[in-house]
């Protein structure tokens, strides 16, 4: 018999058709893969971590080894975590983590260079506090894998955390290169220069952001009291000096 170890409140409730998934195997009528890996997302998007891995897991048995559900369901265990974390289940939590790495070691063993996966296992690497562990596997995965603007970001602020600011430099440009059209990649490369006193360059990037999204009032606010909102019409202002 299926065991759903979930608690609900209110707030956090199964759809029927989620429901009517989970039953399915009792009654005697098999979903699908890709019904069991709708339902399952569906489930994540309410919050119900612990539900969506069921069914996740599901999907597993009906077609094992697919990169993309395995990595849903290390994301699952990394929610989960999380909310033991809130709960201050401190073992409860680590455990979930251990199942996260596991899940997305499998993923990428199915799909190697799999980036979802390998940016997860660094998030839950992190998590563990095995942070040296979760530097090296951003780092070999920028280096070897290919690059993406999440890793560089994720190596940045690692970089910084340990006083290397050079590094973390360094690590924002590549980000910026590589995803020139990423917002948040420039807010975050503003934030650091601005705890860093770089001013123009920190106008730059968030002259950049503005264009990119003029409804952010974060960014709005901190372009008027310099007064250097830009005209949305015009050219990209050219980069400062030292960027």
């Amino acid at each position: 018999m299926l065991v759903i170890r979930q608690r609900f409140t209110f707030g956090r409730c199964l759809s029927v058709a989620v429901v009517a998934v989970l039953l399915a195997p009792i009654i005697g009528c098999g979903p699908s893969y890709r019904q069991l890996r709708r339902e399952g997302q569906q489930a994540m998007i309410a919050g119900a971590y612990g539900p969506a891995r069921i069914l996740f897991q599901q999907a597993e048995e009906t077609r094992p080894r697919r990169a993309e559900n395995l990595y849903d369901l290390g994301t699952c265990s990394v929610m989960l975590a999380k909310e033991r974390f809130s709960d201050r289940n401190h073992a409860a939590a680590m455990r979930e983590l251990d199942e996260a790495v596991d899940y997305y070691n499998a993923s990428i063993d199915a799909h190697p260079g799999f980036m979802p996966s390998i940016e997860g296992k660094t998030i839950a690497l992190e998590l563990r506090g095995q942070f040296d562990d979760a530097l090296k596997n951003a780092e070999w995965a920028a280096t070897f894998v290919g690059p993406s603007a999440t890793q560089y970001l994720f190596l940045a602020s690692e970089l910084e955390e340990r006083g290397d600011v050079d590094g973390a430099m360094l690590r924002y440009r590549q980000a910026v290169s590589l995803e020139p059209n990423n917002v948040n990649v420039h807010l975050a490369f503003a934030k650091f220069l601005l705890r860093y006193g770089n001013e123009e360059a920190t106008v730059y990037h968030l002259q950049a952001a503005y264009r990119l999204d003029p409804s952010n009032t974060w960014v709005t606010n901190e372009l008027a009291r310099r007064g250097a909102i830009p005209a949305l019409a015009s050219d990209r202002p050219a980069a400062p000096v030292n960027p």
